[in-house]
């Protein structure tokens, strides 16, 4: 019997070190073929993160970790789409902080795309 993945909100790892997944490809395929823009309204602990994770990697194009799940097939894993991750957790507390957060990443993430 698989492992639950508590606590794991990284789905690579838990395809590569094999808990338990319920596959939401088909939804996180239904959301991108079907709407534009999708607000994901969920409570704490309800798995936002692995969703978002998910989609990452689908937008990525790590089609080795979608072996046997319903995107697999689904999937134009030829073309590649650039993904910022920007969170929100912990840590601001004012405007300002909030500001130079978001304008670091916006940085890193110009500087990784220009190597």
């Amino acid at each position: 019997m698989k492992m639950l993945p508590v606590g794991i909100q990284t789905f690579s790892e838990i395809i590569q070190e094999d808990y338990l997944y319920i596959d939401k490809t088909g939804m996180a395929y239904s959301l991108i073929d079907n709407f534009k823009y999708v607000f994901l309204s969920r409570p704490r602990r309800f798995g936002k993160s692995l969703f978002l994770d998910t989609l990452k990697n689908i937008f990525e194009g790590n089609r080795e970790l979608f072996g046997g799940l319903l995107i697999e097939e689904q999937w134009n894993w030829e073309v590649t789409y650039p993904v910022i991750l920007i969170s929100f957790s912990g840590g601001i507390d004012s405007r300002e902080t909030l500001r130079k957060n978001l304008f670091a990443i916006v940085r890193g993430e110009q500087a990784l795309a220009e190597e």
